[in-house]
C-alpha cells in the first residue's frame, strides 16, 4: 500500500531521531529477555490451566460459574502477553514459529488468528484512528467516537448503554463478526483457499469443544450451567477486553486525523500514532507485565518490531524526545482512561455535525 500521509520534513527529521536514540540507547539483553518470557508463561499460562481444571473438579455452581469468569479472565490477559507480540514476530526469529503461537492462543480465546491479524497489522497500525483506513473504527453503528461521523438519536445516551454493550462483544466477535468475514467480500483477504477455511473451522471446533461440549459432558454441572458459566465469562471478559482496547485510542486528548477527497490524510506517519494512541503507566512495570504492553500504546505503534517486555525502558527514551520537542504524549491512568473514555462518548453522543441524522432533518425542514 502507498502511503497516503502527508510529508513533513520536521517530523520525518524527528521519527529519524527517534528511531536512531532507541537503536541506540535501548539495551537489548538476550538473557533477560528469555527470562522475562518464562516468568510470563509459567504465570499466566498454569494458573489458566489451573482455572479450567477447577471447572471439571467443583460441585457448586456459583463457584462453577466463578471459576469460568476468572478462566476466561486469566486466559485473556495470556493472550495479552503473547498473542499480540506473536502477530508482530517479536517473539521468535522465524516467523512460522510466531505464527504458530499466535494461532493457538486466539483458539483459546475463540477468535479466528488470521482474520485478526492481516487486519491489525496492514489496516490499524496502518492509520490508526482514521476513517476507511483503520478496521478497528468498523464495530458497530451504535457507537460513536470519530467526529464527522454519522450520528443518530440514540447516540445521546451511549455514555450509558456502552458498558453493557460492551459486554457482548467478545461473543459477537466469536459467533458472528469471524462468520461474517468468513463468508462476507474482504479486501485483506480476497482468497479465501482450503487452507484459510481449514483453520478457521479448527479453531471454533477446538474452542466450543473446550468451553462448551467437554464442561457439559465431563463436569458435574448440568448443561444449563455451563452455558450459564460461559455466558457470565464472555460478560466479563467483554467488557474488560473492550475498555482496555477503546482506552489506548479512544480518550479526551486522542486525534482523529481526517483525509481528502484523494484519500490522502492530513498528517504525517509520525504525528497519527503519537496523537491517535493513549498510554497508561507507560514506565510501570507492573502494569505492563499486567496488559503485556497494551499500556504503552504509543512506544508498541511506533515500535511494533519491539517486544513489550522493553517498553517501559523504551519510553524513557521516546518520552525524552518527544517532549524535549514540545509533543506531550498522550497519557492517563487505567482508571482515568476508563472515564476519559466514557467522557468522549458523550462528547460524541451530543455532537452535530453535517453527517449527522438531525442536520438532514434540518436541511431537509
Amino acid at each position: 500500500m502507498r502511503d497516503k500521509h502527508i510529508h513533513i520534513a520536521e517530523d520525518s527529521r524527528l521519527l529519524k531521531l527517534i528511531q536512531q536514540s532507541v537503536n541506540a540507547g535501548l539495551p537489548v539483553d538476550n538473557s533477560w529477555f528469555r527470562t522475562m518470557l518464562w516468568i510470563k508463561f509459567f504465570f499466566y499460562f498454569p494458573v489458566a490451566v489451573f482455572a479450567y481444571y477447577l471447572l471439571y473438579r467443583i460441585e457448586s455452581p456459583v463457584w462453577f460459574c466463578i471459576c469460568f469468569v476468572a478462566y476466561g479472565l486469566i486466559a485473556l490477559l495470556f493472550a495479552f502477553n503473547f498473542s499480540h507480540d506473536f502477530s508482530h514476530n517479536t517473539v521468535f526469529k522465524r516467523k512460522q514459529f510466531n505464527h504458530a503461537g499466535f494461532v493457538f492462543i486466539y483458539t483459546i480465546v475463540g477468535a479466528h488468528a488470521e482474520a485478526w491479524k492481516k487486519r491489525h497489522v496492514y489496516s490499524h497500525h496502518y492509520a490508526p484512528n482514521v476513517e476507511e483506513y483503520d478496521s478497528d473504527l468498523q464495530i458497530t453503528h451504535l457507537i460513536r467516537v470519530t467526529p464527522g461521523s454519522t450520528h443518530c438519536w440514540y447516540h445521546r445516551y451511549q455514555h450509558i448503554y456502552a458498558p453493557l454493550l460492551y459486554t457482548t462483544y467478545s461473543l459477537f466477535w466469536v459467533f458472528i463478526k469471524d462468520f461474517v468475514i468468513l463468508f462476507g467480500s474482504d479486501i485483506y483477504e480476497k482468497k479465501k483457499g482450503f487452507r484459510y477455511h481449514l483453520s478457521f473451522w479448527i479453531q471454533k471446533t477446538v474452542y466450543i469443544s473446550l468451553l462448551i461440549v467437554l464442561p457439559m459432558i465431563c463436569s458435574q454441572q448440568p448443561w444449563y450451567i455451563v452455558l450459564t458459566g460461559f455466558l457470565c465469562m464472555h460478560l466479563v471478559q467483554s467488557l474488560f477486553l473492550l475498555f482496555t482496547f477503546f482506552m489506548t485510542h479512544h480518550v479526551e486528548s486522542t486525534t482523529y486525523p481526517e483525509t481528502d477527497d484523494k484519500g490522502y490524510i492530513n498528517t504525517s506517519w509520525l504525528m497519527n500514532q503519537v496523537k491517535s494512541s493513549n498510554d497508561m503507566h507507560p514506565f510501570s512495570h507492573t502494569a505492563n507485565f499486567i496488559l503485556g504492553g497494551f499500556n504503552n500504546h504509543i512506544a508498541h505503534h511506533l515500535f511494533p518490531h519491539v517486544h513489550h517486555v522493553y517498553y517501559p525502558r523504551l519510553n524513557v527514551i521516546l518520552y525524552r524526545i518527544l517532549e524535549a520537542h514540545g509533543i506531550t504524549p498522550n497519557q492517563t491512568s487505567y482508571w482515568g482512561g476508563m472515564v476519559s473514555h466514557l467522557r468522549v462518548l458523550k462528547k460524541m453522543g451530543k455532537e452535530d455535525n453535517p453527517g449527522s441524522e438531525e442536520s438532514a432533518l434540518k436541511k431537509a425542514g
